[in-house]
């Protein structure tokens, strides 16, 4: 039986092909027979982007955009210590990891400096979705469970065990037999309950539920800033007692550090840091290496053991050593221009300004988040709080049109996600919030 083909959040809608320019028209029609329907593009109009610098992308024409958007490129698109250091390096060597060399361990040091000191592991791989794999692997290895659970529209990649996890990928993707899903903690609906306290026993009813029917669980993964979920990042320590029903139960708390991780929240350099919690593992991927692909696993010693004893792992491409150069810069560059210190700074100035702005717009329900990872929330009203997807929408492609890049979140798709660059400075933001406030006059 053919199903609705899934849609997604500020996604292109190809019934609208004959409205585009001629350019972009042909460019889709090639990509849409070579690539397939799987893939999909962002706006009513497609952006054709052709070079990148800073937090600056570029059209062919020349147009500017602001990127306030992408973290791929946390350190900035081409930043060129990142360029630098991946050519030096691949004009030297780029194999794999069953010889010596010097580089892995270099940059493994300094990556395990900057976690929790009982976390001093760390297997490499390629993509955030081969490290979710991995963690899984390892959490139902080292537990003999096989209960994953996951909040309602997670997402956490793109493998056969990834996005049986990943309820966000739309109904047609099923999520695995073992998965429950729990409510994502949104402190703007709380009503003055305890976020922490409601959070921990959402988790702890789906263990239950789990227990009853015979499941094991054998990890609880989240991404501590709740990104597709809609951004929930206050209040700051709430996921302590989460930590705690998980440990409780056997089970193994995985940090999905992909989108929150590299000093983006601005106070620590790893999300879950924010909650005062040590993971059991965490993921990390997307901005590692600014754009080329690495990703990597980072654990407790004990969760790795047996497993490493037991079972071969090797990942041809995972850090080689153009990808470790890559990575090893981007960790420089972080500390050597502050950027954590930039994030966090500019990011409450952005709060700041959104903040104003709600003031005068009623559809601006909640502003929340935490460094340069923010989200504002467009409701129906405030007292009803209902979610206004539509307008969201309406703002990202006002936005776009406008040369500022946005997206947007949550499972009703009403939460702007602003998540930029790291090197995003005050006066990226002025141009930011000005935008958006001619662009909520216009959407009235």
């Amino acid at each position: 039986m053919n199903k609705p083909a899934t849609t997604m959040i500020n996604g292109f809608d190809a019934s609208r092909l004959s409205s585009l320019p001629e350019r972009e028209r042909s460019m889709i029609e090639r990509r849409q027979a070579m690539l397939g329907p799987s893939y999909r593009l962002f706006y009513e109009n497609p952006l054709h982007l052709v070079r990148g610098e800073g937090v600056w992308l570029y059209d062919p024409d020349g147009n500017a955009y602001l990127d306030t958007y992408n973290n791929v490129p946390s350190v900035g698109h081409c930043h060129p210590r990142v360029v630098a250091a991946i050519a030096e390096q691949a004009a030297v060597l780029n194999t794999h990891t069953r010889y010596l060399d010097e580089k892995i361990l270099d940059y493994s040091e300094k990556l395990l400096a900057t976690f929790p000191n009982e976390m001093n592991r760390v297997m490499y791989c390629c993509t955030g979705s081969e490290a979710v794999d991995l963690a899984m692997r390892l959490a139902c290895y080292y537990t003999g469970g096989t209960g994953i659970i996951i909040t309602e529209n997670a997402y956490h990649g793109t493998t056969a065990a990834a996005a049986a996890i990943s309820p966000s990928l739309g109904p047609n993707m099923p999520l695995g037999m073992h998965v429950i899903t729990v409510p994502a903690p949104d402190a703007y609906r709380a009503d003055g309950k305890d976020v922490g306290e409601t959070f921990a026993q959402e988790v702890s009813k789906a263990i239950a539920f789990m227990q009853r029917h015979g499941i094991k669980p054998a990890a609880f993964i989240a991404d501590s800033i709740f990104s597709t979920d809609g951004i929930f990042s206050e209040p700051a320590g709430f996921l302590k007692k989460t930590l705690d029903v998980v440990h409780e139960a056997g089970a193994l708390y995985i940090a999905d550090e992909v989108q929150p991780g590299f000093g983006r929240t601005g106070s620590h350099m790893w999300g879950f840091m924010r909650h005062g919690i040590v993971p059991d593992i965490a993921v990390m991927g997307k901005p590692m290496g600014n754009g080329l692909p690495i990703a990597a696993a980072v654990m407790k010693g004990e969760v790795q053991e047996r497993f490493g004893k037991d079972i071969r792992y090797f990942n041809t491409f995972g850090a080689n050593h153009v990808s470790i150069a890559a990575a090893n810069a981007v960790l420089d560059v972080i500390h050597d221009e502050d950027l954590m210190g930039n994030a966090l700074s500019t990011g409450n100035y952005m709060l700041e300004g959104m903040r104003k702005l709600q003031q005068h717009f009623d559809c601006i329900g909640d502003v929340r988040g935490a460094g340069l990872f923010l989200g504002l929330e467009f409701v129906k009203d405030r007292q009803s709080r209902a979610p206004d997807g539509q307008r969201s929408l309406a703002v990202v492609n006002r936005m776009r049109e406008r040369r500022v890049l946005i997206s947007a979140a949550g499972i009703h798709g009403n939460t702007l996600k602003i998540r930029p660059p790291l090197p995003f400075g005050k006066d990226h933001a002025d141009i930011f919030l000005k935008t958006l406030e001619e662009v909520l006059h216009e959407t009235q």
